[in-house]
């Protein structure tokens, strides 16, 4: 009876022949569909690395064209950087939309890097030597002034002439003028007296003054002097036969004396 009992308990223990495993093609799987040991990897859409030329297990790669251009043009626009001031370029020219523009290629740029890159391409280089080689050519091409031979003259000069100016008028006309006379005593011999009427922007000593005019007579070696008289309009002498307006040098009594008028406005 106990030998009985025995031989039940080792056939309880003994493993079922539904719960034993069976190797498959993907490795060992168990009656419940569980698997277990080496999975496969491979398939669709999954990638080591492997079979890439020049590269290694975990590594990136060899990098293409695209890659290899924006490495170039951020190491152009840095070393650009280094090397050009952006604030002395002269063809550089920012628009009201913040753009560059290079005027010398009439090329648009979004940025500065941008338009650093440009100038270190073939384009932007063979334009500045065509400008550089037009300067030289028009710089040839420009013929220096030729030097006046007439030599200033030197003198010493021993001051003022007196003068005495009246104002004039005609009665019947209305026409305003002025008579001046200079005495030159001193004047140099075979010297005559010279004088002129000057705008306010040709003389140097006072500020311009749109108002007024000059009125400069010069005789050697007495220093030259100046009347400032108002801007209007002065008749020539051919105007009325040298009757109002006229002028005389006296070498005997060594006194210059001239008279004019200003033109009527209507």
């Amino acid at each position: 009876m106990s030998a009985q009992i025995e031989v039940e308990i080792s056939r309880m223990n003994l493993p079922d022949e539904s719960k034993t495993m069976h190797q498959s093609s993907n490795g060992l799987t168990d009656s419940d569909g569980m698997s277990s040991g080496a999975v496969n990897f491979s398939g669709p859409g999954v990638q080591i690395g492997q079979n890439r030329v020049g590269s290694k297990f975990g590594g990136g790669g060899v990098a293409g064209a695209s890659e290899t251009n924006v490495d170039r043009r951020e190491r152009l626009r840095k070393l650009a950087l280094e090397t050009i001031d952006l604030a002395k370029d002269p063809y550089i020219l920012r628009n009201h939309l913040g753009s560059l523009e290079c005027r010398l290629c009439l090329t648009l740029h979004t940025n500065e890097g941008s338009y650093l890159a440009h100038t270190q391409g073939k384009k932007h280089q063979t334009n500045l030597a065509r400008r550089a080689a037009k300067d030289a050519k028009e710089t040839q091409l420009m013929v220096a002034p030729a030097q006046s031979n007439v030599q200033r003259k030197v003198f010493l000069k021993i001051g003022r002439p007196g003068y005495r100016v009246t104002k004039v008028r005609d009665r019947d006309t209305g026409k305003e003028g002025m008579m001046v006379q200079v005495h030159l005593p001193q004047i140099k011999l075979g010297v005559i007296p010279r004088r002129r009427f000057m705008s306010a922007w040709e003389q140097k000593r006072e500020p311009p003054n749109k108002a007024y005019q000059y009125l400069i007579v010069a005789a050697e070696p007495y220093e030259t002097i100046a009347f400032r008289i108002p801007a209007r309009e002065i008749e020539d002498e051919s105007d009325d036969a040298g009757y109002w307006n006229w002028s005389h040098w006296d070498p005997d009594t060594k006194q210059y004396t001239f008279q004019f008028m200003f033109r009527m406005s209507y």
